[in-house]
Parts: C-alpha cells; sequence; structure tokens
C-alpha cells in the first residue's frame, strides 16, 4: 500500500490535539470543583484516558471496526485482525488505531465532570474502562464502523452524538443514580450555589478544549489531499463560528436572565458551540454554523437550570447540557442545516429523519448499558463515597493528599529545624540592652492600652495606612480575609443559583494604642473610610491586659513604642 505523508501527519496531529483535551476536561471540571477535591479529579482524567488506551486496543476497536454485522464487529483480541477496508487512504493502521484511541478517552472523560466530588475513585475506574470496553465501541460501530446507522446515512462528522451524547447521557444516568452532593439541596428541594474554587483553571480548561478542537474536527477528515483540502478548511471555519456565537449568545441571554454576564455559565457556553458543531461542521455554510451556535448558546443555559432546578440533578459542570442536550441538538440540527440534504436546502425531512432515528438509537443504547453498569457497581462495591469522606473532600479520603495545593500547608517540621538552626544563638537577654533613662515612662499599670480592629475595603488600605502613620501609630498586623456584614455580601448568581451569602474580600487591620488616643485612631479611620454605602467596614475596640516586646523584654506603654520615643 502507498502511503501519503501528509495525510499521516494530518491525522497523527489530530491524535495529538485529541488527546491534549484530556488536560482541558481536567482544568474545567478542576476549576469549577471544590479545592479538596481537585487531585482526585486530576487523577480520574489521568486514568480513563490510561484505562481505556489498552482496552480499546485489546476488544474495543474491534467491536467498533470490525465488519462483523451491521449492529456489532469483531472480537478481535489485541486488533490483529484485517482494517485495511476501513483504515483511511494514505494512512498506516497505527495512525488511525491511536486517532481512535483519543476519541474513545474523550467520550469517557465527559462522565467524570457530572459525578464529581461524590464518586469512589475504584468505581470510576471500572465504569470507565466498560465505557472503553464496548459501550462507546458499539455504537461507535453503528455510526463510524460500517454499521447500520451508517449505510442508512446518519451523518455525525467528527461525534456530537458518537462521543459527546454517549459520553453526557451516561453522565446524566451516573448523576442520578449518584444523588446531588452533601449541601447541594435544602430540604424543599431548592438548589444551593456550590462554586468552583478556580473560575481562572476553568477558563483555562476552556481555552485548551477550543484550540484542540480544531483538530477533533478539522482532522476528522483524515486527509489532506483533493477534496479534503477544502472540506478541512470550511471545518475550521465553521467550528471557530460556531463557537464564538454561542459564547456571545450565551453572555447575552444570562446578562438578562441574571442581571450580570455569568462567568461560568458563557464558558459552558463555548463548550456548547463546539459540541453542537462537531456533527454537521464539514456539510453546514458559515451561515448555518453561526444558526447552531446561537441556538446551543441559548440551550446549554435552559438545559442545565433545568437539569439543577426541574430534575433535581446535581451536575457541577453542566455535562449534561454541554455535552448530552448539545450534541443532540447539534446532530438534530446537522440535518436541517446540511448543504446538502438538509431541510432548510431542499432535502425535505429524510435527512432529518434518519438523524432523529440516530439519535434516538444510540441513547436507548446507552440508557440501557449505563444504568445496568451504574446500578451493578452501586450494589456490588459502591458508587458513592461515605458522607464523612464527601466532607473531608476526595484528595485527603481517596489518595491520602492534604492538598493539592502544597505552597499553602505548613512547613515541615525538617524545614522548621533547618531555620531555627541557622538563627543567632546569642541569648536573649544580650540582644539588645535595655537601658533605663532617668525619667523613666509610666508603666503598663498606670497606662491603659487598647486594641482596635478595623475590617474595612481592600481599596481603602493605602489611604487609612497612611493616615494612621500621620497621627503616630507605630504598628499594625493586616490581614486579607473573606466575610460579609448583615447584608450579606452584594447579590451573586453562580450558574443561575442566587449565592445564599457571599462572602466578600476584606482587609482587617489590628492595631494597639497606648499614647494615641483611641478616640483620635476612630475618628481618623471613620473619616478615611466612609463612603455612605453599605460595606465601609467595623471598627471593634477591646481592652488589652499587657504588651510584651519580644526582643526587649519590654512591657506595657513601653512594648508599644519606637526607636526615638
Amino acid at each position: 500500500m502507498d502511503y501519503s505523508a501528509v495525510n499521516t501527519i494530518w491525522v497523527l496531529l489530530g491524535a495529538a490535539l485529541v488527546f491534549f483535551m484530556q488536560a482541558g476536561f481536567a482544568m474545567v471540571e478542576t476549576g469549577f470543583t471544590r479545592a479538596k477535591n481537585a487531585g482526585n479529579i486530576i487523577m480520574k482524567n489521568l486514568m480513563d484516558f490510561c484505562i481505556g488506551t489498552p482496552i480499546f486496543w485489546f476488544i474495543g476497536f474491534g467491536i467498533m471496526f470490525g465488519s462483523g454485522s451491521s449492529f456489532f464487529g469483531v472480537i478481535d483480541f489485541f486488533t490483529r485482525g484485517d482494517y485495511s477496508s476501513i483504515t483511511p487512504d494514505g494512512v498506516p493502521f497505527y495512525a488511525f488505531l491511536i486517532f481512535q484511541t483519543v476519541f474513545c478517552a474523550t467520550s469517557a472523560t465527559i462522565v467524570s465532570g457530572a459525578m464529581a466530588e461524590r464518586t469512589k475513585f475504584i468505581s470510576y475506574c471500572l465504569y470507565s474502562l466498560l465505557i472503553s470496553l464496548f459501550v462507546y465501541p458499539v455504537s461507535g460501530h453503528w455510526i463510524w464502523g460500517g454499521g447500520w446507522l451508517a449505510e442508512m446515512g446518519f451523518h455525525d462528522f467528527a461525534g456530537s452524538t458518537a462521543v459527546h451524547m454517549v459520553g453526557g447521557c451516561a453522565a446524566l444516568i451516573g448523576a442520578k443514580i449518584l444523588g446531588p452532593r452533601i449541601g447541594k439541596y435544602t430540604k424543599d428541594g431548592k438548589p444551593r450555589a456550590i462554586p468552583g474554587h478556580s473560575l481562572t483553571l476553568g477558563a483555562l480548561g476552556v481555552f485548551i478544549l477550543w484550540f484542540c478542537w480544531f483538530g477533533f474536527n478539522g482532522c476528522s477528515t483524515v486527509s489532506m489531499e483533493g477534496d479534503a483540502i477544502v472540506t478541512a478548511g470550511n471545518v475550521f471555519v465553521t467550528t471557530n463560528l460556531a463557537t464564538a456565537c454561542a459564547t456571545c449568545v450565551t453572555m447575552l441571554f444570562t446578562w438578562m436572565r441574571y442581571k450580570k454576564p455569568d462567568v461560568s455559565m458563557t464558558l459552558n457556553g463555548s463548550l456548547a458551540g463546539l459540541v453542537a458543531i462537531t456533527a454537521g461542521c464539514d456539510v453546514v455554510s458559515p451561515a448555518g454554523a453561526a444558526i447552531i451556535g446561537i441556538v446551543a448558546g441559548i440551550a446549554v443555559v435552559l438545559v442545565i437550570e433545568f437539569v439543577d432546578k426541574v430534575l433535581k440533578i446535581d451536575d457541577p459542570v453542566g455535562a449534561v447540557g454541554v455535552h448530552g442536550a448539545c450534541g443532540l441538538l447539534g446532530t438534530l440540527l446537522t440535518g436541517c442545516f446540511a448543504v446538502d440534504g438538509g431541510l432548510f436546502y431542499g432535502g425535505g425531512l429524510h435527512m432529518l429523519g434518519i438523524q432523529l432515528l440516530g439519535i434516538a438509537a444510540v441513547l436507548l443504547w446507552v440508557t440501557i448499558t449505563m444504568t445496568t453498569i451504574f446500578l451493578v457497581l452501586d450494589k456490588t462495591i459502591g458508587l458513592r463515597v461515605s458522607e464523612k469522606e464527601e466532607i473531608l473532600g476526595l484528595d485527603a479520603t481517596e489518595h491520602g493528599l492534604t492538598s493539592a495545593y502544597a505552597d499553602f500547608l505548613p512547613s515541615s517540621p525538617e524545614i522548621a529545624n533547618k531555620i531555627e538552626e541557622n538563627s543567632a544563638t546569642v541569648p536573649i537577654t544580650d540582644a539588645v540592652q535595655v537601658q533605663i533613662k532617668a525619667d523613666p515612662k509610666p508603666t503598663a499599670s498606670d497606662i491603659k492600652l487598647s486594641k482596635i480592629e478595623i475590617l474595612m475595603k481592600q481599596e481603602k488600605f493605602e489611604a487609612l495606612k497612611l493616615a494612621m502613620n500621620q497621627i503616630g501609630v507605630t504598628g499594625m498586623t493586616v490581614t486579607q480575609v473573606l466575610g460579609c456584614g448583615v447584608q450579606k455580601g452584594a447579590m451573586e448568581y453562580y450558574r443561575g443559583i442566587p449565592v445564599e451569602m457571599q462572602l466578600l474580600p476584606k482587609i482587617q487591620v489590628e492595631i494597639v494604642v497606648a499614647k494615641v488616643p483611641v478616640s483620635q485612631v476612630i475618628e481618623t479611620a471613620r473619616k478615611v473610610l466612609y463612603t455612605g454605602h453599605i460595606g465601609d467596614g467595623k471598627i471593634f475596640v477591646y481592652d488589652v491586659e499587657d504588651a510584651i516586646k519580644v526582643r526587649t523584654g519590654e512591657k506595657g506603654f513601653d512594648a508599644l513604642q519606637g526607636m526615638d520615643d
């Protein structure tokens, strides 16, 4: 067989980009969930690829691409059969194998987002294995392996149904059987917002996925010769256009709906556009792609709200709305907007009917198989962690990981000991000799010490610091804190749900004074901090029994004075 270097490079480039989508999914899921489960989510995204790769090579590829029947391929252990009939022109078999492997891993990783923060790690590994073993390969055979849907003309170019709807449907079933996270719903069924710990990570994941999707869709031409050159260009344009339109529409829709443009939902809007255009990116025009993106941008918000508020299914990252609903929607709209045979281009209902049949068949298959898998796992080894494990976080209970963010942990004893060993060894009494002046200052028993604690807005700190220095305050302790007063913080929506109590970033300043009058500190602080709006802050005053300066041993009034006093 004559191999084509350009076709082979194109397919391998696509495989590399689709593989890197695992990093994107990991960042999205980690960012949209709580920090105490970050390590667990990273581990799951790593392992679903590493488990799925050998399983798909061992048996899944044969089931998907074997020429057994229209409904099932063949049981071909270690893919030793002849697949020349399905291998793209000029592309070696192993290049095609790795290209299909990364698509299989993508379908498996979608499920983890909806089941995050409460699933046993061992159960996750097992159902991920089973998805790659036969759930994804069987429906994939119908669509891409020459099966009965392919024979009827079902069109799913890069996997809106074959990859994303399969993963989204499995996610819905798994999240339903698993149940919501502790505290997600009130006793009367009202959803509570559980914000993710890092929108920055979530946004990074979306940008990674958007970039890699050019390989997911564009390289699905599996060729860069002849007509495929033109098709690839069209795919890149439609993919990007649908995604951008979906993002803009989601931003505007949430702006009208929640009175503010919702950040996390807008990020989901980008993913919704990517998923929806994947089925028909090769056969729709730029105008059709824009319309598909617009529809997906609105649909993703409504579906995520419906799943959360009506179905009472806890999906932390919106996987059901993004992948399940928009995968279905994009496949269906391909039957409307395909320039050759689509409903709006004079093709009648024929193509739309086939698209609808394919969607129904795949949904039925995934529902039956994944319901069985999840129920068996739940009744045997258990699907969900205990309440205690969930509250403590899966990083600690499942992996023995204190935190995925080690820089925020206390120093180890060894480091502390080394610091102590390198410290000066001069006795404290000899460090600085204390000289008593002829006219000694009053002692602590004669002068009252007071502590003033100020909670304030961050932007006012520099002005306060300058004012305190001008009235003679010699020192202060400053801490960044989170808090709110009786107003419960500014009203905020997270994914369409009001946050019950929003803790706002504040500055806490602690000052102990003796020489400077307390009333002067209070009045100066009030003048600096006052704006007339709710949230200006509060000032607390406490009596202090004594103060000791560690370096010199001075007490009371003397301990609070500077070098020249």
